[in-house]
């Protein structure tokens, strides 16, 4: 017992990167914390952990542990799970990733705490391309297909890229009839926050022409705000279709280029494979399957 304590605690400190805050979330001194993992130190003969007197860090030794660590209390929860009764209700903490594209996942989300009141979420909103199993997520929500073949997937829907902006805006500048045309116009534009890079627009360009540089009338990083503005009639957006539905459906936006248009995305659910799920994570990860693109 006192090696799996070891472990969890040492788990705990490694992802918090803090005995105090470890301590704190366990119900224990942090001073109970750092002996634990110094007496799992001694027992393996190798330092897991660097500390200072304001963090601690993970050594080389300690990531490949730490990895390890979580494969085994992820199968001690599940067979705990296992053997306790088959009807109770999914339960616990469950720590997820998502993108920022709060209106799309906002809905299900909350139908989904209103459905499972005794799983406790830990929302992560980020469009960086976080790791998993090293973060320590039970499960993320990404665009793209899986490249990593520590994870388990599966789909949840797609989406397509639109070229978009407001009535008013087209009559007082002309609406485009090719991507070269586009040089002419307003453009907003999305900066991924990780990376700093603009996100590409989805254009097809016909044979013999140039990609046009687009004008930059402005940038941010969040797409949600760029649907305010394009709707305000300041300019042409890039965005997904399931966050400007509403805003066409109402005649606030319309789209252009539709012909030049070659993006086709979908949404994932990735978790850790694991041979068994915990009844909390399974309950996610049908549920959102069902909801995210409901309607």
């Amino acid at each position: 017992m006192e090696s799996l304590n070891g472990i969890a605690f040492f788990v705990r400190a490694a992802e918090t990167r803090s005995f105090s805050e470890a301590g704190r979330v366990l119900g224990i001194s942090s001073s109970a914390v750092g002996k634990s993992v110094a007496r799992l130190e001694d027992r393996l003969g190798v330092r897991l952990l660097h500390r200072s007197t304001r963090s601690i860090t993970l050594t080389a030794e300690g990531s490949l542990f730490l990895e390890r660590c979580r494969r085994i209390l992820c199968e001690i929860e599940a067979a705990e799970l296992e053997l306790s009764e088959t009807q109770q209700a999914p339960q616990g903490r469950l720590r997820v990733s998502l993108p920022l594209v709060s209106g799309l996942v906002m809905p299900a989300l909350t139908a989904f705490m209103h459905r499972y009141p005794a799983i406790e979420l830990d929302m992560d909103f980020s469009d960086r391309m976080v790791d998993v199993i090293e973060e320590g997520f039970d499960a993320v929500i990404r665009t793209g297909e899986l490249t990593d073949s520590r994870l388990m997937s599966r789909p949840l829907g797609n989406f397509r890229l639109l070229l978009v902006g407001s009535p008013r805006y087209f009559a007082e500048r002309g609406t485009p009839g090719t991507p070269a045309d586009l040089t002419r116009h307003a453009c907003l534009q999305h900066k991924f926050p990780s990376t700093g890079k603009f996100e590409p627009w989805p254009l097809r360009i016909p044979d013999g022409e140039a990609e046009p540089v687009l004008p930059t009338s402005m940038v941010c990083n969040t797409t949600e705000v760029l649907v305010h503005v394009a709707r305000d009639g300041l300019g042409i957006a890039c965005l997904p279709d399931f966050m400007v539905r509403d805003a066409i459906a109402a005649g606030d936006l319309v789209t252009v280029l539709d012909d030049f248009n070659r993006h086709q995305g979908a949404f994932r659910m990735l978790w850790p494979s694991s041979k068994h799920l915990a009844p909390k994570l399974r309950a996610f990860i049908d549920f959102m399957t069902t909801e995210l693109f409901k309607g």
